[in-house]
C-alpha cells in the first residue's frame, strides 16, 4: 500500500476572504502497515487524514492512494480508503446494527436475503452478533464504534483511515478497539491523542500549526510532542 502526498497543501476563505492555510505544502509517502498522526486540536491532523481518502482534497499539489488520484479518481480511492470518524453517530445512519453494515453491502450484494445474510457473518465475526438487531441509539461508545468499524470493513477497503477512534471512548471500550485493529490486515493510519496508542505505530507524524514538523519513529515524536506542549504552557503561562 502507498499513499503519496505531492507538495498537497489545503487552503480556505475565512469569512473576510482572506485564505487561510488548514495544511501547508506536504510531501510525504506513506508505507508503513502502522502510522500514527498527532498533534494538537486544531494542529491539521484531521485535513491531512481527510485528503487520504478525497474527503477533502488539495488546494494545491496532489494526493494518490496506490497510484490513483484522490482528485481525479475519487470514487476509486474511496474503494480502496476506509474512514472512521471520531464520533461513531457521524456515520452510522441506518437504525440497526445490521441495517448499516447493510448499507455498506448493497453494491456487493443486490439481493436482500443474501445481504443481511453477509451482513449478521460480519458482525459475528466481530463478536458482535448478539448486538444485530439492536438500535445503534441503544449501544455503548465503545459498541458503536466497532459497529462503525465493521460497516467500514464491510466494502473491504486495502487501507483504513481512523480519525482519532479512541476519543470518545473508555479504557475497557479502547482497549476493545485496539485488540481488534491490531488483527487486521489493512495499512492503518489514525490520528490519536492517546499517546500510548500512538507509540504502537512503526511511524509517527508530529503535526503542529498545518506543518508536519516530525517524521519518524514513534518514541521520538512523542518525546518532541511533549517538549513541544509543555514549552507552549509556559509561554501561555507568561
Amino acid at each position: 500500500m502507498s499513499v503519496v502526498l505531492n507538495a498537497a497543501a489545503v487552503r480556505v476563505k475565512n469569512p473576510d476572504g482572506e485564505l487561510l492555510s488548514l495544511l501547508h505544502s506536504t510531501s510525504l509517502q506513506l508505507d508503513e502497515q502502522r502510522i500514527a498522526v498527532i498533534g494538537a486540536n486544531g494542529s491539521g491532523k484531521s485535513t491531512l487524514l481527510r485528503l487520504v481518502n478525497g474527503l477533502l482534497t488539495p488546494s494545491s499539489g496532489s494526493v494518490t492512494v496506490n497510484g490513483l488520484d484522490t482528485v481525479r479518481d475519487g470514487v476509486a480511492v474511496r474503494q480502496q480508503v476506509g474512514f472512521m470518524f471520531t464520533d461513531p453517530l457521524s456515520q452510522l445512519v441506518m437504525p440497526t446494527a445490521v441495517e448499516d453494515v447493510e448499507l455498506s453491502l448493497r453494491k456487493k450484494y443486490p439481493k436482500a436475503v443474501q445481504r443481511r445474510t453477509a451482513a449478521l457473518e460480519l458482525l459475528e465475526r466481530f463478536g458482535l452478533g448478539v448486538l444485530a438487531e439492536q438500535s445503534i441509539y441503544s449501544l455503548s461508545g465503545g459498541e458503536r464504534q466497532l459497529v462503525a468499524l465493521s460497516s467500514v470493513l464491510a466494502i473491504e477497503p486495502k487501507i483504513l483511515v481512523l480519525d482519532e477512534p479512541t476519543t470518545l471512548l473508555d479504557l475497557v471500550n479502547t482497549h476493545q478497539l485496539v485488540e481488534r485493529l491490531e488483527m487486521l490486515p489493512q495499512q492503518i493510519i489514525l490520528s490519536t491523542h492517546d499517546l500510548s496508542l500512538a507509540a504502537r505505530a512503526e511511524r509517527l507524524l508530529l503535526v503542529d500549526r498545518a506543518r508536519v514538523i516530525y517524521d519518524g519513529p514513534a518514541d521520538e515524536g512523542i518525546e518532541r510532542y511533549r517538549e513541544l506542549a509543555i514549552a507552549r504552557g509556559k509561554a501561555e503561562r507568561r
